[in-house]
Parts: C-alpha cells; sequence; structure tokens
C-alpha cells in the first residue's frame, strides 16, 4: 500500500483516519491548526444523531446512510447518548408541527402530559409534539477528541510526500474545488441547571428553528441558523437575541442562563448538499457535509477506505452527481 496523507483533521478528515486505522493502514495526517479546535466547523456542531428529522429537509440517502452513524461513533469511542429527539411547538405554531409529521416518519404524537413523562422540566406548557425514540446525540468534541486519541499525531506543517492525498479540509479547499460554497451556522452554550432535559429539543418555527441539546451538568447547545454565506464573523445580535428568546418560549428559566460561548463558522455544501468523493490523479477530494457532519461522516469515511483499499466506486463519487 503506497503511503496515505490527510489533509485536514476536522470530523471527516479524522473519520477517514479512523477508518483506514481499522484497516491497518496508518495515514499521515497534517493541518495547520495541530488538530481540531474552533477554527473548525465541526468544533461548533450540534452532534445530533437525527436521521428522522433531518428527512424534513435533506435527501434520502443522508437518512439512509445515517442510521449506522451512531453504532460508528460509539466504536470509536464517543459517548452516544440514546433518548430520542423530541419535536415541539407553540400552540400558534402549529401548523409546523403538522408539515414535520407529514415530512418524516419513525416518529409518535405525544401530548402535553406524555412530553411532561418525558422531560419533566417543560411541565404541560407546549400541548403537542413528536416523538423520535430511536435517534440519539453526542457531544462533537469528546467525539473529535476520542477520534483524535486513537490516531497518530496531527502534524501542524509538512507535505504529502507521495503516494495518495485525502483533500479534506473542508472549506478551505475552495481552491480546488469551485463548486464548494459556505453555508454559516451560528451557536450559543449556556449554563442553565435550573432546566433539566435529557435528550434533543427541536422548536419548530416558520422562520428560525431552534434546537437544544443536552451537554451534561445544565450546560446547553443552542443552535439554529443557516445562511447561505462562506463568512466565519462573529455571532450577530439578532441570531443571539432569537436563539435566547426561543429558549426562553421553551423554558423561563433559560432568562437566567449564563452565556459560555458564541460561535459562528461556515459549514462546507456542494449544489445539491450532498458529500462528495473527487478523484482527481492522486488525491481524493472528501468534502461537503453540509449541515451533517456527525451524521454522514461514517459513511463517507467507509466509502473513501472501499476506495483505497478495494478499488469500490463510492456512492457520492462525484462524477455520478453532475
Amino acid at each position: 500500500m503506497t503511503p496515505i496523507t490527510i489533509l485536514g483533521a476536522g470530523v471527516l478528515g479524522l473519520s477517514i483516519a479512523a477508518e483506514l486505522t481499522d484497516r491497518g493502514i496508518t495515514p499521515r495526517i497534517i493541518d495547520p491548526n495541530g488538530g481540531p479546535g474552533p477554527h473548525g466547523c465541526s468544533w461548533w456542531a450540534g452532534g445530533m444523531l437525527a436521521p428522522h428529522c433531518e428527512s424534513e429537509s435533506a435527501e434520502p440517502a443522508v437518512v439512509r446512510l445515517g442510521h449506522d452513524a451512531a453504532a460508528w461513533w460509539q466504536g470509536h469511542g464517543a459517548q452516544v447518548t440514546h433518548r430520542g429527539t423530541l419535536v415541539l411547538a407553540m400552540s400558534r405554531d402549529r401548523a409546523e408541527l403538522d408539515r414535520f409529521a407529514r415530512m418524516t416518519d419513525a416518529h409518535r404524537p405525544v401530548t402535553a402530559s406524555q412530553i411532561e413523562t418525558l422531560e419533566p422540566d417543560l411541565g404541560q406548557r407546549i400541548p403537542r409534539g413528536l416523538f423520535y425514540d430511536t435517534e440519539g446525540h453526542l457531544n462533537p468534541r469528546q467525539a473529535l477528541a476520542a477520534l483524535r486519541d486513537r490516531l497518530p499525531p496531527v502534524e501542524s506543517q509538512g507535505a504529502p510526500d507521495g503516494g495518495l492525498t485525502i483533500d479534506a479540509r473542508g472549506l478551505a479547499a475552495r481552491d480546488a474545488l469551485p463548486d464548494l460554497r459556505g453555508v454559516r451556522g451560528e451557536m450559543m452554550v449556556i449554563r442553565c441547571p435550573e432546566v433539566q432535559l435529557s435528550r434533543t429539543i427541536r422548536l419548530l418555527h416558520p422562520r428560525i428553528p431552534l434546537y437544544i441539546v443536552p451537554r451534561g451538568d445544565g450546560i446547553y447547545m443552542l443552535g439554529a441558523t443557516m445562511l447561505e454565506s462562506g463568512a466565519k464573523t462573529r455571532v450577530t445580535a439578532r441570531a443571539a437575541v432569537e436563539l435566547l428568546s426561543s429558549a426562553y418560549a421553551l423554558h423561563p428559566a433559560f432568562a437566567e442562563a449564563e452565556i459560555l460561548e458564541l460561535g459562528a463558522d461556515a459549514r462546507p455544501a456542494f449544489p445539491d448538499n450532498l458529500p462528495r468523493l473527487r478523484r482527481r490523479g492522486n488525491t481524493l477530494y472528501a468534502n461537503g457535509l453540509y449541515r451533517h457532519g456527525y451524521l454522514l461522516a461514517p459513511a463517507v469515511a467507509r466509502m473513501a477506505a472501499d476506495h483505497i483499499t478495494l478499488g469500490t466506486r463510492p456512492e457520492f463519487m462525484d462524477e455520478d452527481h453532475p
């Protein structure tokens, strides 16, 4: 086997490295930032492993390939919480809940009393919801650390030394992938020990739906925005206000939450929002996870490893998606 170098130590680069390592191949990993951290969009992700909820707007392939993500992450040291996803809407937004139910499957309707049974701190202030009991979530930073610790040290300097190069640099690869675009997301991490939630909550809204992912110890990740922009600027005042307003609508105690972090980054995406494996000579480009980083990285990593070790043609091979 010729030497393999992976450029980029984000969620996709590390996942491909882990999949190759599982097959007895030890790649070099080069990232000028020295490994995962706030510079990468995977650092700011929600970590939701929710293929059924994603079917509301995602292609069928995302749902199908995302089903195995939780098992893959657990097998690679990540701590996955299997408590499902609770999708809620205020009374004024009940049409959004009905639409969401029509667009997705593998859920069951829940009443106010059933919502209170699932999440006692929410009480019965929300009359209806949907419960997806097979879904889960993980802590992205812990998951990245688990992968990193199983792999050779990430090199901050150096260049490929022959053999095959796997380019998994995310938006930094736009110098070679002109059809790659950025989709900006903004998030907030808060501490609110007065509210105890055990699973991902999605609060539907016609304009900006909110998701709240528990991190443990009263810490929550709030996310919502999805803007067509590659700008990696700070969180806007509008986004911060809307995130907090939605959280307050879910539970008034969030008004007293302590803001720990505000983060924004741009996720790489191709025109159809599906990932790509693009082979150009001795370089294999792996990119375009869009908002499905932790859900699809395992599947794309397996496809890349199969292509390298078995010569198979990946489902997401670029030439098959004109």
